[in-house]
């Protein structure tokens, strides 16, 4: 099953950062192609669901996960989102949002992601555009993230 980590340095509490995980974070770092039209955002704790309309010029299709995991403790806080319909060919998506205490004013957002398609050759072609989805995240979370007040 093919799988990648992205780690970020946050210069912001782990707290903080929990904090800015909604909605809005998540219109923010969504890359500008392929357009994502959040239908549904219920928050990042368990059961919730999150509904999104990819906008592929050609034709459109939707996301949609569900928070299957949610858990905060003084050295990190994650939740994972797994995939109840997941668009092209893929069967298996597993999303661990992880943000992990460094010190009381940094940390680091870790994105772990695992998929499965039912074809090898697929999940190869779709490697380098799921990596990059996620990748495109980095300088978005240090800009939004960041805690200025330090």
């Amino acid at each position: 099953m093919p799988s990648f980590n992205i780690q970020t340095k946050i210069g912001a509490s782990m707290s903080f950062v929990w904090s800015q995980f909604n909605e809005a974070l998540l219109r923010k770092i969504s890359p500008p192609f392929p357009q994502v039209d959040i239908k549904r955002f219920d928050g990042c704790s368990k059961g919730d669901l999150v509904i999104l309309e990819i906008n592929l010029l050609f034709m459109k299709v939707n996301w949609s996960s569900e928070i299957t995991y949610s858990h905060q403790d003084s050295s990190q806080s994650v939740f994972i989102d797994e995939g109840i319909k997941v668009p092209f060919g893929i069967n298996l998506w597993r999303h661990e949002h992880s943000i992990i205490k460094i010190d009381d004013a940094q940390c680091y957002v870790q994105d772990f992601v695992t998929y499965k398609t039912s074809n090898v050759f697929l999940d190869i072609i779709l490697f380098p555009f799921l990596w990059g989805m996620i990748f495109y995240r980095k300088p978005f979370y240090q800009k939004y993230l960041t805690n200025r007040d330090l």
